[in-house]
């Protein structure tokens, strides 16, 4: 049985209205999962970048490629390879703490280099940003206590160095 390849893609897309409801509907017509979807635009106004995380055998990734390619909406793909990108994710972590629990989980926070962004009378929220597993580890170190509320945002990534960027007129 083939194992399913994750597939990170950066799209260069038009800042537009409805091009994230035409890149997840493509997704969702040929019934690909998306694991991850971060979108946010970029240093020029007119365009958003995306990224799209995905699982799939090799076929599979090429059509997503392929299909993605024909949307007018698309400018670039690029599909992002671990060992030539730097992919990154955010968390918010609210745990209930109270005065004697504040210390220990301020503790733990520091090792990781969270940061602790509020503080209420019954509770405290830590921001992380790092990759997946370093996320998990401070989730799994923060259960002993308990954890009211969590956001990811999902994975967002770009690839190393400035070889390959690409400048839009």
């Amino acid at each position: 049985m083939m194992m399913d390849d994750r597939i990170v893609l950066s799209l260069l897309v038009d800042n537009t209205a409805g091009v994230l409801a035409r890149v997840a509907g493509l997704f969702s017509r040929r019934g690909y999962n998306i694991e991850s979807l971060t979108v946010g635009v970029t240093a020029d106004p007119r365009y958003s970048r995306m990224t799209v995380v995905s699982l799939g055998d090799q076929t599979v990734l090429e059509q997503i490629k392929n299909q993605l390619n024909k949307l007018e909406d698309v400018r670039g793909i690029k599909e992002l390879q671990p060992d030539r990108s730097v992919y990154r994710e955010l968390m918010m972590i609210k745990v209930r703490a109270g005065a004697a629990d504040r210390q220990s989980i301020s503790a733990i926070s520091s090792i990781f280099r969270a940061t602790i962004v509020d503080v209420g009378k019954d509770s405290l929220t830590v921001m992380l940003t790092g990759d997946q597993s370093k996320l998990d580890a401070l989730i799994n170190l923060l259960e002993d206590y308990e954890i009211l509320e969590l956001a990811r945002t999902g994975l967002t990534g770009l690839e190393r160095g400035s070889e390959d960027i690409r400048y839009l007129p």
